[in-house]
């Protein structure tokens, strides 16, 4: 923990603006430097310009790839696109639009200029394709989510208006690599000869968003009880979307942060001393949970509004894993427009509260690997009511039990938890202290350690049968997994389970690091022998 973590942000801590943005255009890649190849994690490409990691090159090459990859797959109607706050994605935006339009590709972009949160973007994408037009569009969310001032996003999202699969962000960046090696010379640019010039057209995701959370949230419920709601969007691209859902909705509803600033100045700094947006962090949200005692409900947001963080006066920020538990007990117990046999979706990493709770309601669980588009599938066809992940990303389905967006929806999230408070007259972190006095109160944690990036690579191909242990800090262990139990993919990383206890580990895909995830039904110090064995047994594994 940095000393600074949780203090405002000085001078030396912010981005020059006009340096970051500069070496958007000066600098170009080199793809024989791994560090400067397109790489597409579980949330697109992300790095930073001043790295050459993220410049206009790689950005031209991503997007002539993607319009060659829709090509390839039949996909003919326009093309939704959108950016967050963040300094790098308004130019990256400018790129993108060119080589779209170059290419004849109709991009959607916001009818006011605005900025469009990751949730509207999915949401557009679903409502096209739903309305039947005899095309199919999918999306561009141009984002790097939490992650520092510094930094730029790139993700795709396909017809099913989720984040796309393996399959095509492999062949995307494949292909953005093979383009850049070659000067970018298949890269359209309006202007060119035989290029087609296609205008950019415009679509209103914020009032289209806005005017249907009334199918997915009891607003009437929240507006009759009063609940006094604090909204901060942490500088991010949520910012007029709560604006306009207290006055359309006519909410008891502040904005408690309505500035937009591309270095964030007014954040508190996180954990290792840097500005991150991350509204589960309490060293990121330290200024938003100091008005606690301000309102009934208090959220957060990351930059492109996929994240939440919640505040109540009598928990302070909640645990998302705890959230993500209430949030599930409540909602399948509220909603009856909701398939009786839907299960409950969630990321492996995630407290095993979850799954006592489903348990305990009789539903199924669906355990699958770190990455919002394993819930894609059942969020699409109803199956599964609400995928959620540890991280502090969730989505469910509308009321009637159809799909609203098939990627993570912070502003959802948080309207909940005013629904909550608003029909069971408790915060979400009262109904969390009556799930522990229920099932049990689990201490969890994530941890790091070191590795080679041989180690790491070892790690993500690790099978669960390398695992020899048979007892984890004094219990015997029930299953060692290297595939997810709810669809049968890989994890990246192997996970070990007990009666009372587990552990996930799983290389880092940016530092020399591996992430040990842990969670005991014992207590913190039982939690402590399954972080120190759990090293013990991943290394042995590694070394053998």
């Amino acid at each position: 923990m940095n000393d600074r973590a949780g203090t405002t942000a000085q001078a030396s801590d912010l981005i020059d603006v006009t340096e970051l943005v500069a070496a958007y255009y000066a600098l170009v890649p080199d793809v024989s430097i791994a560090e400067q190849r397109v790489v597409f994690g579980t949330s697109g490409h992300r790095g930073s310009a001043l790295d050459t990691a993220f410049n206009e090159v790689h950005i031209a090459a991503i997007t002539q790839a993607i319009v060659e990859y829709r090509a390839s797959q039949g996909i003919t109607g326009p093309l939704f696109i959108g950016r967050d706050t963040h300094a790098l994605s308004q130019p990256a935006e400018t790129t993108a639009l060119d080589v779209l339009a170059a290419n004849g590709v109709l991009a959607l972009k916001d009818e006011f200029d605005d900025f469009v949160p990751t949730p509207a973007l999915s949401h557009a994408i679903i409502a096209y394709n739903a309305a039947d037009n005899g095309d199919e569009a999918d999306g561009i969310i141009i984002t790097p989510s939490h992650n520092p001032p510094r930094d730029g996003g790139f993700k795709y999202n396909p017809p099913h208006g989720g984040p796309a699969d393996s399959d095509a962000t492999g062949w995307i960046a494949d292909r953005a690599n093979a383009i850049i090696a070659d000067g970018n010379t298949a890269v359209q640019h309006v202007g060119d000869a035989g290029a087609e010039n296609t205008t950019a057209g415009s679509y209103d995701f914020r009032g289209r968003y806005v005017d249907d959370l009334e199918n997915i949230i009891d607003i009437d419920a929240i507006r009759t009880a009063g609940i006094r709601i604090g909204a901060d969007p942490l500088g991010g691209a949520s910012v007029n979307y709560w604006k306009l859902i207290a006055e359309k909705y006519d909410l008891t509803l502040t904005v408690v942060n309505p500035d937009v600033d591309p270095t964030w100045a007014f954040m508190t700094l996180d954990w290792d001393g840097k500005i991150r947006m991350d509204p589960s962090s309490k060293s990121a949200m330290a200024s938003v949970v100091a008005r606690r005692d301000e309102f009934d409900i208090l959220t957060g947001n990351d930059a492109d509004a996929d994240r939440h963080g919640i505040v109540t006066p009598d928990g302070g920020l909640m645990n998302p894993n705890h959230y993500l538990a209430v949030a599930i007990q409540y909602l399948y117990t509220h909603r009856e427009g909701w398939n009786p046999d839907a299960a409950v979706g969630k990321t492996l990493v995630s407290s095993s509260m979850i799954d006592r709770v489903a348990a305990a309601m009789g539903r199924d669980l669906i355990e699958v690997p770190v990455g919002f588009k394993w819930f894609v599938p059942g969020l699409v066809d109803g199956s599964v009511a609400f995928g959620g992940e540890e991280s502090a990303g969730a989505s469910f389905l509308r009321k009637d039990g159809s799909v609203w967006t098939t990627d993570k929806d912070g502003i959802l999230l948080a309207l909940l938890a005013a629904e909550i408070l608003a029909v069971t007259g408790k915060t979400p972190s009262v109904l969390y202290a009556e799930l522990v006095e229920e099932f049990g109160d689990p201490a969890y944690e994530r941890v790091d350690a070191v590795a080679t990036k041989e180690q790491k690579a070892k790690l993500g191909k690790l099978s669960g049968a390398a695992i020899t242990a048979t007892e984890l800090a004094g219990d015997p262990i029930t299953a060692t997994l290297s595939e997810a139990p709810g669809n049968g993919a890989a994890i990246g990383g192997v996970k070990v389970t007990t009666e009372f206890a587990w552990f996930a580990a799983r290389p880092s895909g940016t530092e020399d690091v591996y992430k040990i995830y842990g969670e005991s039904f014992k207590g913190a110090e039982h939690l402590r022998l399954v972080q120190a064995e759990a090293k013990a047994i991943v290394d042995a594994a590694l070394n053998g």
